[in-house]
């Protein structure tokens, strides 16, 4: 039952990833790569919330493989931020590949940590 959970969340995350970085990537004329970005500050958030209610009982061991492995899972991409950074160094974009990987790690862990106050704040 468990893999069941972590492949319909997967299932749903997959697309939406690739569908929130053509939609951000279409409206960015730059290098930066603001689509895969977007989706790991959205999961970051949404697995801050979902962490946040686990801890205060509000959701349980399915709602974790359902919506934190399954879907942040796939809507996140630690491989496709690696790959985009790599990119940038290669075509000589420096500052671009050095503010990914800063602002990347700074606004995921405070999308994550403003997920788990918010949750923390709904459910205590």
């Amino acid at each position: 039952m468990n893999w069941l959970l972590v492949s319909l969340g997967g299932a749903v995350g997959a697309p939406l990833r690739y569908l929130t970085d053509r939609a951000v990537q279409a409206r960015h004329d730059t290098v930066f790569p603001w689509g895969t970005f977007t989706a790991n500050v959205v999961g970051s958030l949404i697995l801050g919330v979902l962490t946040g209610a686990a801890l205060s009982g509000a959701a349980g061991a399915d709602v974790q493989l359902l919506l934190g492995t399954g879907l942040c899972g796939a809507l996140t991409t630690y491989s496709t931020f690696s790959v985009e950074t790599l990119r940038l160094a290669e075509a000589g974009a420096a500052f671009f590949a050095a503010a990914n990987v800063i602002v990347s790690i700074i606004a995921g862990l405070g999308a994550l940590f403003l997920g788990l106050a918010t949750a923390q704040a709904i459910f205590n």
